[in-house]
């Protein structure tokens, strides 16, 4: 009877453990940066909605509820924001999600401050972090950098 168990054990944890792998097995949805609306402000905060382009190149749709990130620009932190957004990204398929984020004064001026070697024309390099909120096991991390061009102002001759 012992072997048996045994057996019985060895053959339920082999197939649990399958299983927890065959979760996993999922390719990373991509989430770039699309875009910054304006939005109206308080005192001396500034408002942003972002806007996020998010790819899913799985075979199976993925639901999400809920957004959050945060924003660094020139190695400082800027902005933060959370949406309880609900919505579904189609399989093989792509949606926009817009949040809304808030920059603080002292952000603005944090930001300000450690531009002062900054020329027109030149990048700012950012980093975007946050997660697409899925439930228990459906939670998305993601990342996303680059470098913001401004553009260079016109000359006047």
């Amino acid at each position: 009877m012992p072997r048996l168990f045994r057996l019985c054990f060895i053959l339920l944890l082999a197939l649990g453990l399958g299983a927890c792998a065959s979760l996993g097995q999922h390719d990373p949805l991509r989430i770039d940066l699309a875009g910054l609306d304006p939005l109206p402000g308080q005192g001396l905060e500034m408002r942003f909605a972002v806007k996020l382009r998010v790819q899913n190149p799985n075979d199976s749709a993925v639901d999400f509820d809920g957004v959050a990130l945060e924003l660094e620009v020139n190695g400082q932190p800027l902005a933060s924001g959370v949406s309880d957004q609900r919505g579904s990204v189609p399989r093989f398929g792509e949606t926009l999600i817009s949040v809304p984020v808030s920059i603080s004064a002292f952000s603005a001026m944090r930001q300000a401050w450690g531009a002062t070697d900054y020329r027109p024309g030149q990048g700012l390099p950012y980093v975007l972090r946050g997660k697409l909120a899925g439930g228990l096991f459906g939670t998305r991390r993601f990342s996303d950098s680059g470098t913001l061009d401004w553009p260079e102002p016109p000359r006047v001759y």
